[in-house]
């Protein structure tokens, strides 16, 4: 909902990433301009945007608001990694804002200011409304929050003042069907327009036999699927360990599996990602091709010759459950048996931030940017904490064993581009050394629609989400 009720200060081409900081499109800010070192951003804000609902205009002070609340881990949670390195964020008259970053950010659109989290909100509206603002909330996007219904969905109006014109569609409905069959039936019935292709083994080939004429738009490499190992609970301590669980799971077979909306992950950015190791480039001692027989080498001699039996549990989301199944069937081949629990997503979610599972999977989009994926799962400073502030390194990885944290900072302080990748490629080395964390695979993200909705534009990469403004129903 966020491209729908909300705006960043910059956004990409509709339907595809901004590759290069010259790709990306004014939105909230008319123009931008980075210092020679660009540690200094500035913008100029575009004047008369209107708030929904009779909040006023959209001004500098709203967007000051926005990036403080962002870089405050008591309110940004696990995204605050996204704006750590932002030390001020000032207001410069009503219609200018810069920021003065603590280190180099020649990426800075793509890292900080186009993420979904860093939608500019009311000052206004958020500090009258509390808690209140995220069941009602107020932006200054394309459409306008009208209610919530549990049993109906989401409801949204166009926004008649917004400074793009008004959506070529009027009013959007989004309906929570979690059950896939319905999902299925709902689509192919015509009661809905387009749905989420269900990211589960051999979905996207039935839905194309049964009404050849749906358009399917992907998003390559989508989201990546990771598991983090907690190595500071045995026996996932003991590298061997580790190392076994790799060898055991065959990510070519999970991809197969996933197909045609996965491919398999050779690092933790996408092999399309700057800097990401594909087939031909990642380092041969750090491949983990599929070896049953070398796992179970490992694990005698780690002190466990007849394997080992621990707890998870894994989501109810249809993307999570048949990798985690997969994976579960795998390791019980070399003697590693999981208990697996099967829950609601919330419940996951709600889990896995507490540091309460000893295998954690997350499955993740982000920018082609190559230092975002390190600073989210694997830097000390994303360590997941009990009472849920922490972020998503569940591994604990740079906290209990030293990790890649040097590497990142000097990553993060290089503004030349290409020294930035060779540093990246060194973090991937150095995960996979230590293997805290396995990556599983990329499963595209995939919208089915009927060939009378029409997007006015043409989906290639990006995030799971995408502006709806120009979507027609001929």
């Amino acid at each position: 909902m966020d491209t729908r009720v909300f705006d960043t200060l910059v956004a990409p081409p509709p339907g595809r990433f901004a590759s290069k900081p010259q790709d990306f499109l004014p939105v909230l800010a008319e123009k931008w301009e980075g210092s020679e070192d660009a540690t200094r951003w500035s913008f100029k804000l575009r004047e008369g945007v209107q708030f929904h609902k009779g909040y006023g205009e959209l001004t500098a002070d709203d967007v000051k608001f926005t990036y403080e609340r962002l870089v405050d881990p008591a309110q940004s949670g696990g995204f605050h990694v996204f704006y750590d390195n932002i030390a001020k964020v000032q207001a410069d008259g009503k219609y200018a804002v810069s920021f003065v970053l603590r280190q180099p950010d020649p990426l800075f659109l793509a890292s900080s200011v186009y993420q979904s989290s860093a939608s500019i909100i009311c000052r206004k509206a958020a500090q009258e409304r509390g808690q209140a603002f995220e069941l009602d909330p107020i932006g200054s996007g394309p459409y306008e929050f009208v209610r919530i219904d549990p049993a109906t969905g989401v409801f949204l109006k166009g926004n008649d003042r917004y400074f793009a014109g008004r959506p070529a569609t009027p009013n959007l409905q989004f309906q929570y069907i979690i059950d896939t069959t319905a999902r299925t039936l709902a689509l192919l019935a015509g009661k809905v327009d387009m749905i989420e292709a269900a990211r589960a083994p051999g979905w996207i080939p039935s839905i194309r036999s049964r009404d050849p004429k749906l358009v399917l738009d992907a998003v390559s490499p989508g989201s990546s699927f990771t598991i983090s190992m907690n190595i500071t609970k045995k026996p996932f301590d003991d590298l061997r360990v580790r190392q076994a669980i790799m060898y055991a799971i065959d990510r070519d077979a999970i991809a197969k599996a996933m197909a045609p909306i996965s491919q398999r992950s050779y690092g933790l950015n996408p092999p399309v990602f700057p800097g990401g190791y594909d087939a031909q480039t990642i380092p041969a001692d750090l491949r983990y091709d599929h070896d049953a027989a070398r796992a179970k080498r490992l694990l005698a001699d780690a002190g466990l010759p007849n394997g080992f039996t621990f707890p998870a549990f894994t989501s109810q989301r249809e993307d999570y459950n048949a990798v985690m199944l997969m994976v579960q069937e795998q390791l019980r081949q070399v003697g590693i048996n999981i208990d697996l629990s099967i829950i609601d997503h919330t419940t996951f979610q709600a889990n896995i931030r507490k540091d309460s599972d000893i295998m954690a999977q997350r499955s993740g989009a982000y920018a082609p940017v190559p230092t975002m994926i390190f600073a989210e799962q694997v830097s000390s400073a994303a360590e997941v904490k009990s009472d849920g502030t922490g972020g998503s390194n569940y591994s604990h990885y740079g906290v209990a064993m030293p990790g890649i944290d040097v590497l990142l900072q000097q990553a993060l302080a290089e503004p030349d581009f290409q020294k930035r990748i060779a540093l990246c490629q060194r973090m991937e080395q150095r995960v996979l050394a230590d293997l805290p964390i396995i990556p599983l695979c990329t499963n595209a993200y995939v919208l089915v629609r009927h060939p009378r909705v029409r997007l006015g534009y043409e989906v290639t990469s990006g995030f799971a989400y995408w502006p709806l403004n120009r979507a027609v129903v001929a």
